[in-house]
């Protein structure tokens, strides 16, 4: 039976993953901290091990164990405008683990290593983003991520590692960890909604993205391990269709059942337009249907209310105070600030 690791498999993305994975007759491997994910969210057939990308020995240990046929990683923190402020945390978490997992995949023979990188690696005003564009990001976060790809190219030309890299975004869905105050737009509305609050928006509301549903992302993910044509490519994967965040806030709305109540706060430094070309996914994955905007997030809807509000919590690790969108900066104490 073929063996696969999946990091970060209590989280969103990745507990759909090693769903599919399941479905496709693999024996399972989640490693999770349970940073931003629940132990509710592994798969019943999947061994779970909680444990960091960053503990060296955790990771040889596992991999001399199982010896992994593929590895999926999905571990990181994805918060794109927050990056700028956690510099070394976000290095830490999603540079130097993704790099102990891949020195452990050329030890140990992995056949192919799969990474979520993100459009973040695009940068402003290239749209739509396509796979053959000049990287420019403009936060740590795309930064981190890019650094993960050339990583992966230059280890595949050194030491023979397949890879396959998929670039998805603004992914949505049931199992978004909804407290997360940073990160996750449609899963932020929602929360706020159980909890009688106003939507916050960032700026006028008119930035667009193309929100795409974890139905359109985990399976092709899942797939790719084994698919000969997706060898060594880097793939967007997601929704065609950009909406802007205003329009978003009514579909959310409507789908909760509440007043589309909107606070606009101070803009912040982010992409204004980010949508992606899919042609390049189609033609190795075929061309596959996609779920409507309006259709998932009634089905994400119909999953928060059966969850329920989660505290959102402060992100405790802030290294610089300068220049945070004053939201956030106002959730910080004194005794927070890093001098």
């Amino acid at each position: 039976m073929k063996k696969s690791l999946v990091t970060g498999g209590a989280g969103f993305i990745g507990s759909h993953v090693a769903d599919h994975l399941i479905g496709l007759k693999h024996r399972v491997v989640v490693l999770d901290d349970l940073s931003g994910g629940y132990r509710e969210n592994v798969p019943p057939e999947a061994e779970f091990v909680q444990g960091s990308i960053l503990d060296v020995s955790l990771i040889d240990t596992l991999f001399q164990r199982h010896r992994f046929d593929f590895v999926f990683h999905l571990a990181a923190y994805a918060a794109e405008g927050l990056s700028h402020f956690i510099k070394r945390f976000n290095y830490n978490n999603n540079l130097i683990g993704s790099v102990n997992l891949i020195n452990a995949a050329v030890n140990y023979d992995v056949k192919r290593f799969v990474f979520t990188s993100s459009i973040a690696v695009y940068g402003a005003g290239q749209t739509p983003m396509k796979e053959d564009m000049i990287p420019v990001p403009e936060d740590s976060y795309g930064i981190s991520k890019l650094a993960v790809e050339q990583e992966l190219r230059v280890t595949h030309e050194m030491f023979g590692l397949d890879y396959v890299i998929f670039r998805p975004h603004n992914v949505y869905g049931p199992r978004q960890n909804i407290a997360d105050r940073y990160r996750n737009v449609v899963g932020i509305f929602m929360n706020q909604i159980l909890k009688g609050e106003p939507m916050t928006i960032f700026g006028d509301g008119e930035q667009q993205r193309a929100f795409s549903d974890i139905d359109d992302v985990a399976p092709i993910i899942a797939e790719s391990a084994e698919n000969p044509a997706a060898r060594n490519q880097i793939i967007n994967v997601g929704a065609d269709i950009p909406f802007t965040v205003n329009r978003l806030a009514q579909l959310v709305a409507e789908a909760m059942n509440a007043p589309c109540s909107r606070q606009h706060l101070s803009a912040r430094n982010e992409v204004k337009l980010a949508f992606s070309d899919h042609g390049k996914c189609r033609l190795l994955f075929g061309d596959r249907k996609l779920v409507a905007l309006e259709e998932g997030i009634q089905k994400m809807a119909a999953w928060v209310k059966k969850y329920g509000a989660r505290e959102s919590g402060v992100f405790g690790e802030i290294e610089i105070m300068k220049n945070m969108p004053p939201s956030w900066a106002s959730a910080f104490s004194p005794r927070n600030e890093r001098r």
